[in-house]
């Protein structure tokens, strides 16, 4: 038995199965047509059949002749260009050995693309990153639309990579599907020294041979980076949503554990596919008290503003309609319990350590924040995710995990948490709308109110830096960095420069309707505004000098300048042309293409809104 559901929980729930009634009928009625139909390689012509499987090894072969015979489908985002997707390389053989002791075979279905959001950080590339997501949901499909597969088994990790995942394997949630991770890098320099470094960098005191040799003590080994960004956020949400085995996230690589683990989701996959008693679609894992789940735990957690996007496109994905204003009540009723950089000193790996989410799941649970009685791999009921998994005489086992953290600068229990309310917000106002990550911000840079210095690009407000013509408080106005403008790129590249001018003791805040980094904490930074300026939103009204208020505490963010006044002016327009670069290049191409509603973003942007 579960805690009674806290009250605010049990109504935001509730609006969501209500605005969802249609939605998420027509889904699982398509998914359980789906189901009925079979096993899909036992609908396969005899020539169909033989391209599916004809480059298998004897053995497998001749197991596939066997309509009773298990296979599984491997969707996978390896490359060597993301640390945390390179381990990645030796997981399909390893699933195959797996499946084979199960009695199963495994075949790799299809390969998604997978964009270091690192690597592109203020490039051209980076405007093409949102996009890749929906890119990456097409890619999984594609692979499972092979359809001769009993269950599936998804390797990513990162940004996008996971939300486009999820999106696409919901296309096929007749299928139980499992998310195998690789787990985070073993620490190096610490991540607080890493952005002194950076920081100092960006006051020319130091040579970019000191900055490329702490960037390389930081990002040193195969794994997911250590801070708590969108990548790591998107591991916290696996265990919310129980597609992970419980305790997977962060397990470094190449370990005998992570060994295990990989192997055991293969076993999984096969013991929960149909035709038997612990039969668990894709589909009755992802319904609206999972996504309930994912909110309340990125709040509890000062998670990654991207996935105020990423989580309302997966659950549409689900038939399923989330919109900001969920997060927003969660956010009011879900203290914060954890401290990670950026929103702490210490990394992913300190957390796991302190108890990871074994105990955050617990409090969770234990507090009626999230709920209990869903479906998840592991089976009926989140509890499972309570318990954490070790080796025993080298057979893989789960144990309880902690119910007291083991380190309080890091973890704390929901009745002493680091601060009462979730590590987002909802804003509103004469701007339009925006979200705001608060678990990193001093409580003094809450409220800034201040001139704004208004930029249609990012690298026009470095060079405005470099020139030292921004020595007074001011709010950055960032715009036409929306999908529809660009892409919607995320803009981390300001943070080491906004943050020297924040310790400098200026009031600074950022508004923009671009993203920001999840690795993005302390600068105050109203993020993802819509409408957005090309679409005819008020930041593309806003001149230098007008004055912004940000306000936290209130839920607002206002421009003071009179109404029929900002109605009148006429809006701004790019200063600069929206095909340079190879990243624009192709995003013109991919305008031209699908016309208006270009790659799903801008549409599942505004409902988010």
């Amino acid at each position: 038995m579960y805690p009674p559901l806290h009250s605010v929980v049990a109504d935001v729930t509730q609006a969501i199965v209500d605005r969802s009634r249609e939605t998420r009928a027509d889904y699982l009625a398509r998914m359980a047509a789906a189901g009925r139909a079979g096993p899909g390689r036992g609908k396969l012509s005899c020539a169909n059949f033989a391209h599916a499987f004809a480059a298998l090894p004897g053995e497998d072969k001749a197991r596939m002749r066997d309509p009773s015979a298990p296979n599984l489908g491997i969707v996978t985002a390896y490359n060597d260009m993301l640390s945390a997707h390179q381990p990645y390389e030796r997981f399909p053989d390893q699933i195959r050995a797996a499946a084979r002791a199960a009695g199963a075979t495994a075949q790799v279905a299809g390969g998604v693309p997978a964009m270091c959001d690192g690597v592109t950080q203020g490039r051209p590339g980076m405007e093409l990153s949102l996009f890749s997501r929906d890119v990456i949901a097409m890619s999984t499909g594609v692979a499972l639309t092979h359809d001769a597969f009993d269950a599936a088994l998804l390797l990513g990790i990162c940004d996008k990579i996971v939300p486009g995942l999820t999106m696409g394997a919901l296309a096929f949630g007749h299928l139980p599907v499992i998310f195998v991770p690789g787990g985070p890098m073993s620490s190096g320099l610490s991540n607080a020294e890493k952005a002194r470094i950076r920081g100092l960098y960006a006051e020319g005191k130091v040579s970019r041979e000191e900055l490329l040799d702490a960037e390389m003590q930081s990002y040193h080994g195969p794994g997911t980076c250590t801070f708590y960004g969108t990548a790591n956020s998107n591991q916290m949400m696996m265990e919310m949503t129980g597609l992970h085995l419980p305790g997977a996230a962060f397990v470094h690589p190449h370990t005998p554990l992570r060994e295990a683990l990989t192997a055991a989701a293969a076993h999984r996959a096969v013991e929960i596919m149909a035709g038997g008693n612990a039969y668990t679609p894709m589909s009755a894992v992802m319904d609206e008290k999972s996504f309930v789940n994912a909110m309340v735990g990125l709040l509890a957690t000062g998670g990654s503003t991207n996935h105020t996007l990423h989580i309302v496109a997966m659950a549409r994905a689900a038939g399923v309609l989330v919109n900001w204003s969920d997060f927003d009540q969660l956010s009011r009723v879900t203290p914060l319990i954890t401290r990670v950089y950026p929103n702490g000193t210490e990394d992913v790996n300190a957390f796991q350590a302190a108890g990871g989410m074994a105990f955050v799941i617990g409090q969770l649970l234990d507090a009626g924040l999230a709920h209990g009685d869903v479906t998840t791999v592991a089976g009926k009921g989140l509890a499972h995710y309570r318990r954490e998994p070790f080796l025993q005489d080298g057979r893989l086992v789960w144990r309880d995990g902690p119910d007291r953290s083991l380190n309080p600068d890091i973890l704390r229990p929901v009745d002493d948490p680091f601060q009462a309310e979730g590590g987002l917000r909802l804003l509103d106002g004469g701007l339009g709308r925006a979200v705001i990550k608060t678990s990193a911000v001093k409580d003094q840079h809450l409220v800034i109110e201040a001139p704004a210095r208004v930029f249609d690009d990012q690298d026009d407000l470095l060079e405005a830096y470099r020139r030292g013509e921004l020595t007074q408080d001011f709010v950055a106005v960032v715009r036409f960095q929306g999908p529809r403008a660009n892409g919607m790129p995320e803009l981390h590249s300001l943070t080491p420069t906004l943050g020297v001018l924040l310790d400098r003791g200026l009031k600074v805040a950022l508004v923009t309707d671009g993203r920001m980094s999840g690795a993005s904490g302390k600068v105050p930074a109203a993020i993802h505004v819509t409408p957005e300026a090309a679409c005819g939103g008020a930041l593309a009204k806003v001149r230098d000098g007008d004055i912004i208020r940000l306000d936290v505490h209130a839920g607002r963010l206002e421009i003071k300048v009179d109404a029929a006044e900002l109605a009148a002016r006429p809006a701004a327009a790019p200063a600069r042309p929206s095909d340079h670069g190879f990243g624009r290049e192709l995003f013109g191409w991919m305008r031209r293409a699908a016309g208006p509603a270009e790659a799903g973003a801008s549409v599942l942007f505004d409902e988010a809104a």
